[in-house]
């Protein structure tokens, strides 16, 4: 019998596959191992690598986009040519972008390098993880449950509201005189 089925005749036929085995189970005789489906380890996506071996992927935060790719390596990160403690000097941005490895307990073993523009160096260090996110999820999709868990494959879409004419800022009015 060929394990892939096509159509509701396929299925009829193992419902009563299993209705047969039930009387079976019931006088004491061992089931097969056929009547639970076997739990697949393989992941639901594939791996996507580039020619070069690298997984690449975008990450977005307010108005920054960052290109990131992600290979094996000691865990060294570059951002647009210098090394991560250059770029982002505030040690709780480089926090930021080590949540991904932490969660995923993948400390030291990829190299990112990391090209971001736009925006200013929080909205830059939240595209840089997002971008993190993505591109360990394509190397490795079986991290790909635990990284949404912890919901780093979401995009903050979070913005700056626009500043309203009429007021000193988006909601804030000028001071009210009376005379």
């Amino acid at each position: 019998m060929s394990d892939v089925k096509t159509d509701l005749a396929d299925l009829k036929d193992i419902a009563g596959a299993a209705v047969v085995d039930a009387p079976a189970a019931a006088e004491g005789e061992a089931t097969p191992a056929a009547v639970e489906p076997p739990v697949s380890t393989m992941p639901l996506r594939e791996q996507e690598l580039d020619k070069f071996g690298r997984a690449y992927a975008t990450g977005r935060r307010k108005d920054a986009v960052a290109r990131v790719w992600l290979k094996p390596g000691k865990g060294k990160i570059t951002v647009n040519g210098r090394d991560q403690e250059t770029y982002f000097a505030r040690p709780t941005l480089r926090l930021v972008l080590n949540q991904v490895f932490a969660i995923t307990e993948r400390e030291g073993q990829y190299d990112v390098d990391v090209t971001v523009k736009g925006g200013g160096l929080s909205g830059q260090a939240g595209a840089v993880k997002h971008g993190i996110s993505q591109a360990l999820t394509k190397y490795e999709p079986t991290l790909r449950a635990t990284v949404k868990a912890a919901g780093f494959l979401t995009r903050d879409s979070r913005k700056v509201e626009r500043k309203k004419y009429g007021k000193a800022k988006a909601r804030k009015s000028f001071q009210f005189s009376k005379r």
